[in-house]
């Protein structure tokens, strides 16, 4: 450890073993760092350490966030050999891979011990990951604070925790149902509901890790939250009533360089900065990306990609394809083999219409981009009118803070809640239809890319909306003098105030 963690303090943090939660991890230490003295360690397992390694800039390395592994070894756990997170891995071994980050109890234990002895006092908390509810009693244990970190929407989160908790759709065999902390306006539907928590009843594996974790994690000292007080004020108000303790909206955790540019996609931008972001390999180059919406008039590309770990069925990729070609609308889509077949395989012909994309790469109608795009840069376009998304909280926030609406199609977790709350709540949203077992025709993705590409009407509207959210999530990280500060950076200030243990002032994102 350093001489400034043993004058300012320590913050340790563990991320689950996911890239989805990984990144808004690090996203979170930057804020942290940014506007704090303290030191951070971020604490992870071998793999996912190196993924860590390879997005983490210099600035971040000489700085005061340090990385630290945890030994974990997942074939004792029933997983194939060097399997440390939910990337390509089928959804019947991700619950095992759940069940195995409670063995990182034990040397998160030592490390706390650790900088305990070197710096001669605890940890100024431990912030974990909301599904590492063990880390609670850890840190009690231990003589530091608990603080819990969602790495989704309050809405989303509030919905999770409640479902799972309470699995209120067992109890009745309506369609729709009521679902505890909401009002009743907010009724859920049985389609809401991903197939694995529409079966749990206490007794499967998914209900013993999630019930146990989350119960764990609503004993902390608090909740940070990936999100901003604008822009969910019904999320984050009842999600503090249901845990009636406080909870901080510090979002949103993105690049700050986007929160500040309109359009950063240039001839300037690199293709190893992108990749050293995300730590993937592009599908497409940068240039013929930017020559593609540069060759297009303001907000009239439609975006698609179900995220790093999704893909869709057969049929609805073949109707998907049929559904963008006849509604004459430009598209960058991210392709993937779909269900059925090796996600990160080579891509066939046959699983698009025959001349599919020789038709759209000659119009110009359409780019095809293999397994991964820019999404920050092509978002950040101003010739980007839309994003057609599985709704994950990191694609949302994404879209949402270059003010693009959205198409919705979740797929799994939350994804569901927060379409949900995108369309009754904040109006920047259309489901397109849910799962990947639902039937979806040409027709309907023609009818809704329409929608929501249109100027005036609902998609103009929705596009106004988005705006707004946008301008919203940009105020909630000004920095400032204390009238001038927007909410985000308000909330991380009263948090550090809790963790230090001083009185908290009477601000929104603290009230419980």
């Amino acid at each position: 450890m350093d001489s400034q963690s043993q004058s300012h303090g320590h913050i340790v943090m563990l991320p689950f073993m996911a890239h989805g939660h990984l990144i808004p991890f690090l996203a979170l230490a930057r804020r942290i760092r940014h506007q704090t003295p303290f030191v951070v360690t971020l604490a992870a397992t071998p793999l996912n350490l190196q993924y860590l390694r390879s997005i983490i800039s210099p600035y971040d390395a000489d700085s005061r966030i340090h990385l630290h592994e945890l030994p974990f070894r997942s074939s004792e756990h029933g997983l194939p050999p060097d399997t440390e997170n939910t990337e390509n891995l089928p959804i019947n071994q991700i619950v095992a891979l759940c069940h195995s980050s409670v063995s990182l109890a034990a040397p998160v234990e030592r490390l706390i011990s650790d900088i305990t002895t070197e710096e001669g006092r605890p940890p100024l908390c431990v912030i974990s990951d909301v599904v590492f509810g063990w880390s609670t009693d850890v840190a009690r244990r231990l003589g530091t604070k608990s603080i819990a970190f969602t790495t989704c929407g309050a809405y989303g989160t509030m919905a999770y925790v409640s479902l799972w908790l309470h699995l209120p759709h067992r109890s009745t065999d309506a369609e729709e149902f009521s679902v505890p902390g909401f009002p009743e306006r907010c009724r859920f539907h049985r389609s809401d509901l991903h197939r694995i928590i529409r079966e749990a009843d206490t007794t499967d594996q998914w209900s013993k890790f999630f019930q146990v974790q989350l119960k764990l994690s609503l004993a902390s000292d608090g909740w940070l939250c990936n999100s901003v007080e604008e822009i969910e004020p019904l999320g984050l108000d009842l999600l503090r009533k249901y845990l009636k303790l406080p909870v901080w909206a510090v979002g949103p955790l993105v690049p700050s360089d986007l929160l500040q540019k309109s359009s950063p996609i240039s001839p300037d931008s690199t293709l190893r900065s992108i990749q050293k972001r995300t730590g993937k390999a592009l599908g497409v180059s940068l240039e013929k990306c930017l020559d593609f919406l540069n060759s297009h008039g303001p907000n009239s590309v439609l975006y698609i990609s179900f995220g790093s770990q999704n893909t869709i069925g057969p049929g609805q990729m073949m109707q998907l394809a049929i559904g963008l070609e006849s509604s004459g609308k430009p598209f960058i889509w991210v392709v993937r083999p779909p269900l059925g077949f090796d996600i990160k395989g080579e891509f066939r012909p046959e699983w698009l219409p025959p001349g599919f994309e020789d038709r759209m790469t000659r119009s110009k109608q359409g780019l095809l981009v293999w397994n991964w795009a820019p999404q920050l840069e092509i978002l950040s376009h101003g010739s980007t009118g839309a994003f057609l998304s599985h709704c994950g909280w990191n694609s949302i926030v994404e879209s949402l803070s270059q003010g693009v609406p959205i198409v919705g199609w979740p797929m799994g977790a939350e994804q569901a809640y927060n379409v949900k709350m995108m369309v009754e709540e904040m109006g920047v949203c259309v489901e397109l239809t849910r799962g990947l077992e639902s039937q979806i025709g040409a027709e309907a993705v023609k009818r809704v890319i329409e929608l929501v590409m249109e100027e005036e009407g609902k998609g103009g509207e929705m596009k106004r909306r988005a705006y707004a959210a946008m301008r919203q999530m940009r105020e909630a990280v000004k920095e400032g003098s204390d009238d001038d500060r927007g909410s985000s950076v308000k909330a991380m200030d009263d948090f550090v105030r809790t963790i230090l243990g001083e009185p908290a002032k009477d601000t929104s994102s603290s009230s419980s």
